[in-house]
């Protein structure tokens, strides 16, 4: 088996390659979104590594496999055709909209703003919620001039819409409640 070096030089000059072969500049929109993603993965893997129920675990970990598929996808450019990427599906928007929807069912009613805090879980989830955000919005971006399937744009609002609920629902599990945002007048 042939040793995997983790460095590999072809970067120095602040290039790196898409799946395909192109080589384009590290600041391209299409890296920018990956490594968003990337570090929303990141973010995910430390929320999963809190003291928090199996379930939402499970959950967690599912993400982060879609999210290396949203990546991987992400990644692909003219000459990748012949590669076997992995896919999302409408069945994993609709588990997020499952788990929405359950977890919503046991919160109170919302009416104000809330701020992120309360509880370590709860803030890292809002951590989450907004690097999610900003994933969507360059993925938006991207996809003005180039091809992304919409499957991944409706992912990824849905997916943020799951870690504000989630971080209520992990502050009501911790008994903490939610940290209105009330504006001075």
């Amino acid at each position: 088996m042939k040793e995997w070096k983790i460095y590999t030089k072809t970067g120095d000059k602040g290039e790196t390659s898409l799946l395909g072969g192109k080589r384009v500049p590290k600041y391209h929109l299409r890296i920018e979104a990956y490594g968003t993603i990337d570090e929303l993965n990141s973010f995910v893997g430390l929320l999963h590594d809190q003291d928090i129920a199996p379930h939402y675990k499970e959950i967690l970990f599912e993400i982060q496999d879609r999210l290396f598929t949203a990546e991987s996808l992400i990644a692909a450019d003219q000459g990748s055709e012949g590669y076997k990427l992995p896919e999302l599906s409408e069945g994993d928007i609709t588990l997020l909209e499952r788990e929405i929807d359950q977890m919503n069912d046991a919160l109170p009613p919302l009416g104000n703003f809330i701020l992120p805090g309360g509880h370590p879980s709860v803030s890292l989830a809002h951590v989450c919620r907004t690097v999610c955000r900003r994933a969507e919005r360059i993925i938006i971006h991207l996809a003005v001039d180039n091809p992304v399937d919409e499957l991944i744009i409706r992912y990824f609002n849905r997916l943020s819409d799951y870690f504000f609920v989630l971080a209520r629902k992990l502050a009501l599990d911790n008994g903490v409640p939610d940290q209105v945002w009330k504006a001075k007048k």
